[in-house]
């Protein structure tokens, strides 16, 4: 029989089942699965890939689209082949389902993971259909090796054994099922009409068609899509495969691939021309740098394509919006749709996704997702009903009804995501996406489903802010990143405050390496980036335009402000509470002269710590010391170390009463920590800081006067004005530099956090700084450049000590980063290169140093049971299956700490069983409290306790 007998009904074997509900007794034949998977495939390729990401596909395999679209569900639609297999066995009620010539020829199979049996099978049988067999990078291999990623990992094939023609037909089961494998790919491959093999397929291209397949199977797995169709009435593959391309109501208006990929929410996104004033209704218009942007980079990117964009200016002065111009102008010439916000930390995503949400409707486009992705997404905005107990078991009648949704929009604002894109790595394929650089980072390392991720990457336009804001470690991760973008012709935008001018070419020449420029001509040209400005490195021949000297000089003259910098000598001691007293010279009184001036007169400070402890001592000590008239409004503590209840609450009233628009008050001193330091549109009139690096501090000097001019322009701020005497006085940056015998004299909780070297060598150079004043922004490349001489970068010819240790330190993140790292695609053999050493998304080494944990306080009563509140109304949930609003009453009370500190748990009660088994709540310690005795736990040699006015207090045991 041929494969147009086998595609009518009756015609070959459909009793092999791909999915079965237990709940039911529903089984859905295998054949039929991988079908669906291959038309949702077809419907991804024209709807979810970007122009630019076919491109590199049809480059990679060296074929037109049409052929190549063809190869991509033919792909999708093996990647369950390995499930003709013992795999059948898995689950009895399906196996006695499965027609008795099957069941009477297992041989000697033996039991294998159904995704590396799909590559061994594959091998063999590609190589029939004319794929050449040779190398790990021969077609048949990487096709192979695709099919064996579906569910996260490249894997290794070994031709010659576990994958050779006579070991797959032992494993894998007798004749019988060997020739339902060769007739099921043969099918899969007429019907989707996938005849042309390919010449090869670069790594580049494996790693976008394995996203793509993988997204396929994910949707065509939904429990509410197959469950319907596996009650249907019986008919052939061929058949079926064409309900596919049909509608599957006579209402519908689409096919049912199409439905699935519109319910997903997964369409490109094209926001249609509109003017500037209405993109960015915060400004009354362009700025010089904007302007320069709109006007200039247009024709160059029109001429040239894709490429890196670099852009560096002072904090406050429009980097974010020109970002966003620059965005469109490479969508619209690049084949790219969309835009990926990277960002630092969590609380600057959640800035950083209120203005891409603003930006984005002020479009008015008819559907547009934009997504929040990190660790702590479940207390974004964003998400208000998001499914955090994951996929609940689904009723028949459900399943029908959820069929015939086509919109997929749980909610009417066009930005809200459907359920399929809060997913956690799905989060990323929306539209329109903010997220930490870690959750990008993890594209380059040996994480599962690195390769959907570098999909969701590739086909938009990625903005990476605060790019001076990385250790050694991470900079050499980014730059892997860019050099995998690179390749994929993705258009990067970098921008940053205080780049040092080494790393913004190291960042130039990683990308444009990725698009296969010589690293030897690379490292020999020069990349001029002045500052302000920017500068446009094209992929296609690495050639280079810059801002316009002219506009550049105007752009630095409009945006000029001067700020006094005091570095003021402190003497370090903690608080210890009002029974202690505390000297005129030490840290806290300085602060406290400071504060006092705010308190009487009026203003608006903020007060930067070193740590989380420093935060709570200097709250506590002007909370009791200064002559509050209402404390509570006046006065704020936010740091990281408050439940996620408090903490993201505090930050939102922060920025909106220190934003822009205000309302401003009348006072208002806030002691935090680095938590407001970056990307976080606040205007102080005054800013006390501990000693801290040099690029934190300029990054601080931005956070002073910053709507300055924009309140100019509009007649005021909403609230109160700034006081005269602050005006008088002008912006002023107070720096606390810890001395003991006019030496620098570092506590030692200090310098766990940024390096000695850099934070001695920061105040030297401060205490350089002719007439305490630094003017913005036309210092900070002098500043950087004269820190970096100090550092010893480059190393001199006989560095100090303190250079040689920072050298060394530097050197040492440089190589573990290189570690750990996937190679670039220009030298990978096999595609199982990309995970030498496997990890997880939880445990991915985006960042050096210790991961932190996640503690849960909470309260033991006198029953003995644990409650998440000292009253005894919210139980600890201990149901066998949690609701989604039960996962985050848990989630939004805990509070990330050292690793070390929950070394010693013997005194910590275990997590409730049915945790264990959740993916949030496994790894939880809880940190059982005793109601209304304020008593500190003790862990190991640490004390903690939650205080509801200052967050988790830490103290050393005697």
């Amino acid at each position: 029989m041929g494969v147009v007998e086998d595609g009518r009904l009756g015609g070959i074997d459909l009793s092999p089942w791909g999915k079965y509900s237990p709940r039911y007794g529903v089984t859905y034949p295998v054949l039929f699965h991988c079908l669906d998977a291959a038309a949702v495939a077809g419907e991804l390729w024209g709807r979810l890939l970007a122009p630019a990401q076919r491109a590199v596909i049809c480059e990679g395999l060296q074929m037109a689209a049409g052929p190549a679209r063809r190869l991509v569900m033919f792909i999708a639609g093996c990647h369950d082949l390995g499930k003709v297999s013992r795999f059948q066995m898995c689950e009895p009620g399906a196996w006695a389902r499965v027609s008795d010539p099957l069941r009477a020829d297992t041989g000697r199979w033996r039991l294998m993971r159904h995704e590396r049996a799909s590559m061994h099978a594959a091998v063999e049988i590609l190589a029939g259909f004319g794929y050449r067999l040779e190398a790990n990078d021969s077609p048949a291999v990487r096709v192979a090796q695709i099919l064996g990623a579906h569910h996260g990992r490249f894997l290794q094939v070994d031709v010659a054994g576990a994958a050779s023609d006579r070991r797959v037909r032992q494993d894998l089961g007798g004749p019988a099922w060997y020739r339902l494998r060769v007739r099921y790919a043969a099918l899969v491959r007429h019907l989707t009409g996938a005849t042309v093999a390919p010449a090869r397929v670069s790594a580049a291209a494996a790693v976008l068609i394995c996203g793509l397949v993988t997204v396929a199977d994910r949707l065509a797995s939904q429990a509410h899509l197959w469950l319907p169709r596996a009650l249907a009435p019986a008919f052939g593959a061929a058949e079926h495969y064409a309900a596919t391309q049909q509608p599957a109501a006579p209402d519908a208006t689409e096919s049912w691939a199409a439905a699935v990929v519109s319910a997903a929410g997964l369409d490109r996104a094209t926001l249609l021309p509109t003017s500037f004033t209405q993109a960015h209704p915060q400004v009354p218009g362009p700025n010089v740098l904007q302007t320069s942007v709109i006007e200039q980079l247009e024709p160059a990117v029109a001429g040239r394509g894709p490429g890196l964009l670099v852009c560096t200016d002072s904090t406050g002065a429009g980097k974010t919006i020109a970002a966003l111009e620059a965005a469109r102008i490479f969508n619209a010439h690049c084949g790219t749709r969309g835009i990926t916000v990277l960002q630092p930390t969590t609380a600057i995503a959640d800035a950083a996704y209120d203005t891409l949400t603003a930006y984005v409707e002020a479009h008015r486009p008819a559907r547009a997702p934009v997504a929040v992705v990190h660790n702590h997404r479940w207390l974004s905005a964003a998400y208000p009903d998001d499914r955090l107990a994951g996929q609940e078991q689904i009723t028949l009648d459900e399943a029908f009804d959820a069929s015939h949704e086509r919109t997929g929009r749980p909610e009417s604002r066009v930005t809200v995501p459907s359920s399929f894109l809060r997913g956690w790595d799905q989060a990323l394929l929306a539209p329109f996406a903010v997220a930490t650089i870690d959750q990008a980072l993890m594209a380059v390392l040996s994480v599962r489903f690195e390769a959907l991720r570098m999909l969701a990457l590739c086909g938009r336009t990625v903005v990476i802010d605060e790019a001076h804001d990385y250790s050694p470690y991470m900079q050499h991760l980014l730059g892997r990143l860019l050099h995998w973008l690179g390749a994929c012709r993705t258009p990067v935008v970098v921008l940053s405050a205080t780049l040092p001018a080494d790393v913004a070419q190291d960042l130039v020449r990683a990308y444009l390496a990725g698009a296969e420029h010589s690293w030897r001509r690379l490292a020999e040209a020069a990349f001029p980036l002045a500052y302000p400005g920017w500068l446009y490195a094209a992929a296609r021949d690495a050639a280079c335009t810059e801002m316009d000297a002219t506009r550049r000089t105007v752009h630095a003259h409009e945006q000029r402000r001067t700020v006094t910098v005091h570095l003021r000598p402190v003497r370090y001691r903690r608080y210890g509470g009002p029974q202690r007293s505390v000297a005129p010279d030490e840290r806290l009184a300085q602060i406290g002269a400071e504060v006092a001036l705010v308190v009487t007169a009026g203003g608006c400070v903020v007060v930067v710590c070193a740590t989380v402890a420093d935060a709570q001592d200097t709250y506590l000590y002007l909370r009791h010391t200064l002559a509050w008239t209402d404390a509570r409004r006046d006065l704020v503590l936010l740091h990281a170390r408050f439940p996620g209840y408090q903490r993201e609450p505090l930050t939102r009233r922060v920025r909106t009463w220190l934003g822009p628009r205000g309302p401003r008050p009348q006072r208002l001193v806030v002691v935090t920590t680095s938590l407001l330091d970056r990307s976080l549109d606040i205007d102080a009139d005054l800013m006390i800081s501990d000693l801290a690096s040099l690029a934190r501090l300029l990054q601080r000097l931005g956070r002073l006067w910053r709507c300055e001019k924009t309140w100019h322009e509009r007649g005021g701020p909403a609230g109160h004005p700034r006081p005269a005497w602050i005006r008088r006085r002008g912006p002023r940056l107070t720096v606390l530099h810890p001395v003991d015998d006019d030496a620098t004299a570092l506590p030692a909780v200090w310098q766990a956090g940024e390096p000695v070297t850099v934070l001695e060598a920061t105040a030297a150079l401060l205490q350089r700084i002719p007439e305490r004043t630094v003017t913005l922004p036309d210092q900070v490349p002098l500043l950087l450049a004269e820190l970096d001489a100090d550092l010893g970068v480059p190393p001199p010819a006989q560095p100090t000590a303190s250079q040689t240790a920072h050298q060394a330190r530097s050197q040492a993140e440089s190589h573990l980063a290189a570690s750990q790292v996937i190679p670039p695609p220009g030298r990978i053999g096999s595609l199982a290169d990309l995970y030498r050493r496997p990890t997880t998304a939880g445990q991915a080494p985006t960042r050096a140093g210790e991961r932190p944990c996640r503690l849960l306080p909470c309260y033991r009563q006198p029953s003995g049971a644990l409650s998440l509140d000292r009253a005894e109304a919210r139980a600890l949930p201990e149901r066998e299956r949690l609701r989604p609003h039960e996962v985050r009453a848990v989630l939004e009370r805990t509070v990330a700490v050292p690793e070390d500190w929950v070394s010693d748990t013997a005194n910590c009660p275990p997590v409730p069983y049915s945790w264990d088994r959740h993916p949030l709540l496994a790894d939880l310690t809880l940190l059982a409290h005793t109601p209304h005795r304020p008593e500190p736990v003790r862990l190991g040699r640490h004390l903690l306790h939650l205080d509801a006015e200052l967050g988790l207090v830490h103290d050393q045991a005697p």
